[in-house]
Parts: C-alpha cells; sequence; structure tokens
C-alpha cells in the first residue's frame, strides 16, 4: 500500500508497505527498524516477534522520544510485561499494534508535530 506523505514537514514517513518491507521517505527496507519523526532511521536487531530482548526497549528509551508505537508484524502481539519495564521507569508512553496499523498512526502522529518513535517489526514476504 502506498501512503502519501507531507513533503513540506521534512519529517521521515511512511510512504508503503507491504508483505517484506517497509517505505520510508521512498525507500524500501527488508527488515525491522526504528524510525525517529526527525531523526535516523535505525536497523532493529529483531527478526520476528520472539526475538525481543529488555535490551531492545532500553535502546529505544535511549532516543528519548514523546511516545513509541511498536509494530509487532502481521498481527498485533503484546510483550510480556517485564520487556516493557525500561519504558515504563522512564515515563515514556507506548502503544503496541500489528505494524501496518503502527505505520499509518506513525504518519498520523507524524503530521501533528509529535516527537514519535517507530519501533517496527518487517516479517519476511
Amino acid at each position: 500500500m502506498k501512503l502519501q506523505s507531507d513533503p513540506h514537514s521534512g519529517a521521515n514517513a511512511i510512504t508503503g508497505y507491504g508483505d517484506g518491507y517497509v517505505e520510508i521517505n521512498h525507500v524500501p527496507y527488508a527488515h525491522a527498524v526504528l524510525l525517529s519523526s526527525n531523526g535516523a532511521i535505525s536497523e532493529w536487531p529483531i527478526k520476528s516477534f520472539g526475538d525481543l530482548e529488555e535490551g531492545h526497549f532500553a535502546q529505544m528509551v535511549d532516543l528519548r522520544p514523546e511516545l513509541i508505537l511498536i509494530g509487532t508484524g502481521s498481527r498485533q502481539r503484546f510483550p510480556k510485561p517485564e520487556l516493557l519495564k525500561a519504558l515504563i521507569q522512564a515515563k515514556i508512553g507506548f502503544e503496541i499494534m500489528d505494524s501496518q496499523a503502527a505505520c499509518r498512526t506513525y504518519n498520523i502522529l507524524v503530521g501533528e508535530g509529535r516527537q514519535v518513535l517507530l519501533a517496527l517489526i518487517v516479517e519476511p514476504a
């Protein structure tokens, strides 16, 4: 699916997604990413939801976002509560949803000027 972005905002935008990829600023990625609304696009060392560890959430906290969206792949799955401890202790809000919903929500929040971080699992096609 292709998404429209605001070319004047200067923020990173999801411009498309589908089986096995996400497109950020018109560049396709076939791996999990950490995407800040106005910062770097980083490869996130996650192959699947089962790979999530506490350190992955601590990595998100280090980026100091206002809000974190966690895209868990083709379906919504909730990490074990102990994995979310770093986010809770840092008092950073987070939402967990399937990856396609996370992409759409990310673009909406970026359009509102929010400092959001998208932690997105991209499952192989």
